[in-house]
């Protein structure tokens, strides 16, 4: 593969970068990024990439809109070298909760963000797990969104949990719910959610299927501030659930994220490494899985032009 350059994008996209490169046994592109003192960003591309296959990888640690000027910067920088290829690396797409314009005079910033990508020259987008399948339709390149579910089902299958429930949040989340509840061969439960008042906040009020005595899963997508899956939790603990495991591909883990899981019923939160847990976040109860390798098997294919797609039957 002497043909293909890998480069991280920020510092705190390196080690997610390394495993990557160390999976596909090539060595990590060199970069030069710096910053000068009027706070403006600086990128230059230590080695040639003309006609390369590129691929660029950036996290999505805060502060997000300097990962994405950061990242906005480096594939101008990519083009302007003549690179064959670019694909876009985000594990954790930026903004992909504003997906859709449900207010008065909002913008949809996840469809912004997929502009801004297209317009700095990306050819390609590889990411994971988006909050709305609908986003992978914002771009008129290609998209390919990998899922973290098969490695989160492996986790789980090495615990060995007996007398499982899978729990789904929410009537929107039964079908991905159903999916995991298929593999694990266990039944399924729903959290009934109803709105009290004007302020649309959701006041989850009773369960529908058996969880007494039961050990819950719950899957998702992210975990943010952790509310909506708190929500959960005190509810079926209150119907009579046993121990509770929380499932994400995506942790977020913003605000009062880390104080409300650990003063919680959840016995374990699994999360993977789409975005880097910092050492404040660092718990008892929060284990992390790597995606590393599956996106490396992404990049491999995408380069040699196989299916991605044969990758969910692979896993």
């Amino acid at each position: 593969m002497d043909n293909l350059k890998i480069f991280a994008c920020s510092e705190t996209s390196e080690k997610f970068t390394d495993e990557i490169c160390s999976y596909l046994k090539i060595q990590k592109g060199k970069i030069n990024r710096t910053k000068f003192k009027n706070d403006n960003n600086f990128v230059q591309i230590l080695e040639t990439v003309r006609d390369k296959d590129v691929f660029l990888i950036q996290s999505t640690q805060p502060p997000v809109n300097e990962r994405i000027m950061e990242l906005l910067i480096t594939i101008d920088a990519v083009k302007r070298a003549s690179a064959k290829r670019i694909t876009v690396v985000i594990p954790y797409y930026m903004y992909s909760r504003s997906d859709k314009k449900d207010q008065p005079r909002i913008p949809v910033t996840a469809k912004l963000f997929a502009q801004l990508l297209e317009a700095a020259g990306a050819n390609r987008i590889l990411t994971c797990d988006l909050h709305n399948k609908s986003i992978q339709a914002y771009f008129n390149i290609n998209c390919d969104v990998l899922t973290a579910e098969s490695i989160l089902e492996k986790y789980f299958d090495l615990k060995g949990i007996d007398n499982k429930v899978v729990v789904a949040t929410d009537a929107g989340s039964s079908k991905k719910a159903y999916k995991y509840a298929e593999h694990f061969k266990c039944p399924i439960a729903l959290v009934d959610k109803r709105r009290e008042g004007n302020d649309d906040r959701a006041i989850s009020s009773s369960v529908i299927g058996e969880i007494k005595g039961k050990n819950a899963l719950i899957f998702d997508d992210e975990v943010d501030t952790a509310g909506s899956i708190m929500e959960t939790v005190n509810v079926i603990k209150k119907f009579g659930a046993k121990d509770i495991y929380v499932g994400c591909t995506h942790g977020v883990l913003s605000g009062p994220a880390i104080e409300r899981i650990k003063n919680s019923e959840i016995k374990e939160l699994v999360m993977t490494n789409t975005i880097p847990l910092t050492k404040e976040k660092n718990i008892d109860k929060i284990s992390v899985v790597s995606i590393s390798e599956l996106f490396a098997e992404a990049i491999k294919r995408i380069h040699k032009e196989i299916s991605v797609g044969e990758l969910f039957e692979v896993n």
